[in-house]
């Protein structure tokens, strides 16, 4: 008989059969010190899962992160408490995979893949290993169509391109996951893929039900790894995300991930890293933390079919833009946009710094009206920057510097245009004809095309 692919519902029991392991290698736990497990009898792999056995509880897994003479060196994904000398080991033969493909829309999953919603279990015909790559250099295809994010001051100033990553740097409390909520709930792609890493036990639920919606839940995925969860997990969540996303993107879909944050990411490689006896390099991070983010950012992007366009976002300790995780990001990526405290202290929302941010594909993807309209408004905008001071304490007389003048003209309507509700969103058409016209030569009595709501006249409750 000929050979044939199987039906699509006998396939996941076929790669069950496959990946099944004959022999069950079975060790012991020599100690543990700190977050780390010595293992004895598991000649394991790195990446490779086993499950530590532990009195009075239910067995824990682990991953096999380094390796010590002849011993094995695990970070457990749970609780150790329980665990003794000489507790059995059992390893599972095979690296982590996770559910991908349309079973795991509309879920909310672990750092493991494992459904949390309780809506039972995913039933996906096909899963894929963690570690993946990134797509071959000259695979890449070139950005040529910009992505409608929703966002105002995103689509006219900061244009994204389908394929693009684009981080977002800001301290904390200052709007950087309302930011990306919009944005899930608005922007022109397939699928979401969501990785909400190292975030407080409370944002969680209020994110899923409050910013996303049931309507950006049906076609997203949520990946969630709390902060108090192990380090191996919370680096875990992002590499599940990144894999969930590559497996629509391979089927030649459009796909938004967005990630908060990449700086816990990196907080866990480093607490993974020093706990594994790696010397720390800058401000306590170490070597590894640097090449595992180059290889976490380079995997989005374009590829021969689809597209990944990437939203991270980075915590900017003490709101300083060149500590060592936020310069690394910044290099890497293909723009930023940079949230500043001191828009969100005047109830500017979203607190965009436009001045201070930049999309690196936006030249190749604008039409020359839009980037004409967008360099126009960067210029009114900075001439009123320069002069903020003397205008503010009144010490300025109109008529005395015709290009401020000009600008103070134009600045209610800027205003109007780059502030915007959550629940507000236009089309990118309709955003750069709002943002041609609010830096119009001659603005006159005529009205603005944006939306009176957009000027908020009272704080936004749930910005986080």
């Amino acid at each position: 008989m000929p050979d044939s692919a199987p039906p699509i519902e006998l396939r996941r029991y076929r790669d069950l059969v496959q990946g099944a392991v004959p022999i069950r290698l079975r060790g012991r736990v020599s100690q543990v010190v700190g977050l780390v497990a010595e293992l004895e009898g598991i000649p394991g792999r790195l990446g490779e899962m086993c499950t530590i056995e532990r009195l009075g509880g239910e067995a824990i897994q682990a991953e096999i992160v380094g390796f010590k003479n002849d011993r094995a060196l695990a970070m457990p994904l749970g609780d150790l408490r329980g665990v003794q000398a000489g507790a059995r080991v059992h390893s599972q033969g095979g690296l982590l995979t996770v559910p991908v493909g349309d079973e795991v829309l509309g879920r909310v999953i672990d750092g493991l893949g494992r459904p949390i919603d309780g809506r039972g279990a995913i039933t996906a015909v096909y899963r894929q290993p963690r570690s993946g790559a990134s797509p071959h250099v000259l695979g890449r295809r070139t950005i040529e169509r910009p992505l409608s994010t929703g966002v105002r001051a995103i689509d006219g100033l900061l244009t994204c391109g389908l394929g693009q990553r684009i981080g977002i740097f800001a301290g904390s409390g200052v709007g950087k996951s309302t930011v990306l909520a919009m944005i899930a709930r608005h922007a022109s792609s397939d699928v979401n893929v969501i990785a909400l890493i190292g975030e407080r036990g409370r944002e969680v639920r209020e994110f899923i039900e409050r910013d996303l919606g049931p309507e950006g839940l049906a076609r997203s995925v949520v990946v969630v790894s709390t902060s108090d969860e192990p380090a191996p997990l919370r680096m875990n969540a992002a590499w599940v995300a990144t894999t969930v996303a590559e497996e629509f993107r391979a089927q030649g879909l459009n796909v938004t991930l967005m990630m908060d944050s990449v700086t816990r990411f990196a907080m866990a490689q480093r607490e993974i890293g020093l706990a594994l006896g790696e010397p720390p390099a800058m401000k306590g991070y170490t070597p590894s933390v640097f090449s595992q983010l180059s290889r976490l950012l380079e995997r989005a992007g374009t590829a021969e079919s689809g597209a990944i366009t990437a939203f991270y976002t980075v915590l900017v300790e003490s709101d300083d833009l060149t500590e060592p995780v936020t310069d690394a990001v910044r290099g890497t990526l293909d723009g930023h946009i940079v949230l500043s405290r001191q828009l969100a202290g005047q109830n500017h929302y979203p607190a965009i710094d436009v001045l201070q941010s930049v999309s690196r594909v936006m030249p190749s993807i604008a039409s020359p009206e839009h980037r004409a309209a967008a360099g126009r408004l960067r210029e009114l905008l900075a001439r009123f920057e320069r002069s903020r001071d003397l205008v503010q304490i009144g010490a300025y007389q109109r008529g005395t510097d015709a290009a401020l003048d000009e600008a103070l003209e134009h600045l209610p309507a800027i205003e109007g245009f780059l502030r915007q509700r959550p629940d507000e969103y236009d089309q990118l058409e309709d955003t750069v004809a709002a943002l041609e016209a609010a830096v119009a030569p001659s603005l006159g009595t005529a009205p603005i095309p944006v939306k009176a709501e957009s000027v908020i006249a009272e704080p936004i409750e749930g910005v986080a």
